[in-house]
Order: C-alpha cells, then sequence, then structure tokens
C-alpha cells in the first residue's frame, strides 16, 4: 500500500513564543519542517507529499513553493478545519497520512511502518499515541491529549485517516500505535521542548 501524505504547516505556533514561523525554526542547523519533509522523501509507503499551509505562514509557504513542494493552502481556522479543507482541496479518496511539521526526528522506516499497520488494522483511521508519563519523564510539554481503550495518551500528531470519512460527524472506527520511539516521540512544542530534542538527537547521534 502507498498512499499519500500530509505536512501540516499552518499553525500560528505561539507557544513557541520565536519572532519566526514555527515550521522555520532552526533545530539543528536546518528548520524543522525540513527533517518532516526529508523523513517523507525516504519512506517507500508514501505515493506522494503536500505541505498544508495557511495565512499564518507566508515565509513557509514562499519557502516550499521554491523548494517544488506541493502546497495545499488552507483558511487557517484551526488544525481540524485546515485538514477537512486541504483533504477536500486535493481531491483525496482514500488513506491519507498526517503529520506535524515539528516532529523532527521522524524518520521514513517510521512512517512505512505506520502505513503497514493501519493496512493491517483495517479500520477507518490509525493514530499513533505516546505515553503522557513518558513525555513528562524527559520534560517535554504535553499540548494534546485523546483517550484510548480507557487510558489517556499523548497525541504524536501523527496519524492515518480515510479521506472518504473526513467529512463523517459521527465516531469513525480507529486503531492505534502506543509507543514511546523517539521518532514519535519528539514533538516540538515549546523552546523548551526545542532544547530538550536537539539534546537527545545529539545523544542519538553520539
Amino acid at each position: 500500500m502507498k498512499i499519500p501524505a500530509l505536512i501540516m504547516a499552518g499553525g500560528k505556533g505561539t507557544r513557541m513564543g520565536l519572532p519566526v514561523e514555527k515550521p522555520l525554526v532552526p533545530f539543528l542547523g536546518k528548520p524543522l519542517i525540513n527533517w518532516v519533509v526529508n523523513a517523507v522523501k525516504s519512506a517507500k509507503n508514501i505515493s506522494g507529499m503536500y505541505i498544508v499551509t495557511s495565512p499564518n505562514v507566508p515565509e513557509t509557504e514562499r519557502k516550499c513553493a521554491k523548494e517544488g513542494l506541493r502546497i495545499l493552502k488552507t483558511d487557517g481556522k484551526s488544525y481540524h478545519d485546515d485538514l477537512k479543507q486541504a483533504m477536500l482541496k486535493g481531491g483525496f479518496q482514500g488513506p491519507v497520512l498526517i503529520m506535524p511539521s515539528d516532529v523532527p526526528a521522524l524518520t521514513g522506516d517510521v512512517l512505512d511502518r505506520i502505513v503497514a499497520a493501519y493496512e493491517k488494522n483495517g479500520k477507518d483511521a490509525l493514530a499513533v499515541f505516546v505515553p503522557i508519563e513518558k513525555r513528562q519523564e524527559l520534560g517535554l510539554s504535553i499540548s494534546s491529549t485523546d483517550e484510548y481503550k480507557g487510558v489517556w495518551y499523548a497525541v504524536s500528531g501523527v496519524n492515518i485517516i480515510n479521506a472518504k470519512r473526513i467529512l463523517f460527524e459521527g465516531k469513525i472506527e480507529t486503531g492505534a500505535i502506543v509507543t514511546d520511539e523517539v521518532e514519535v516521540l519528539l514533538n516540538v512544542n515549546t523552546l523548551k521542548d526545542l532544547q530538550i530534542a536537539e539534546r537527545i538527537m545529539r545523544e542519538k547521534r553520539n
């Protein structure tokens, strides 16, 4: 199975407290979004990539356009509204892999495993969750949580959803991967997260 991927890059990123747009925040020498783009490019189970932008990120949009990346422009009202708008604009009819632009440790291998898990799962959606205590243990922020089988987890932002169900207002059947792998654990939401993630990545390289 090969599926398209959306990199969500339209958020304001106000929690970073930096003058630069969040996708362009430097991480170990290159913008956050470049790490995610490179991960998607190296994945075997992804058929194409789109950067989802909004009026909040004009510099990010210009950079991605200059690099020849395909862009889906949204209104920037909210994450979920932008996702629906991007799905409709892209004309997607099947499963789509979705990820934020702030998970710099992602790799193509991890994305391929997520796609394979979705195919095996057979449900409309697949979410990737991280144990809350693992992020707390590392000193990372908890920005978004969700419940799965009676347990609350931190949301990694990486998931797959069948585009045909994106406008369905009820609860869709969702499977999940629960992991504390660094590749999805390092979701950068604050300046402190950025510093911790850079330290962890340096240690991993060494």
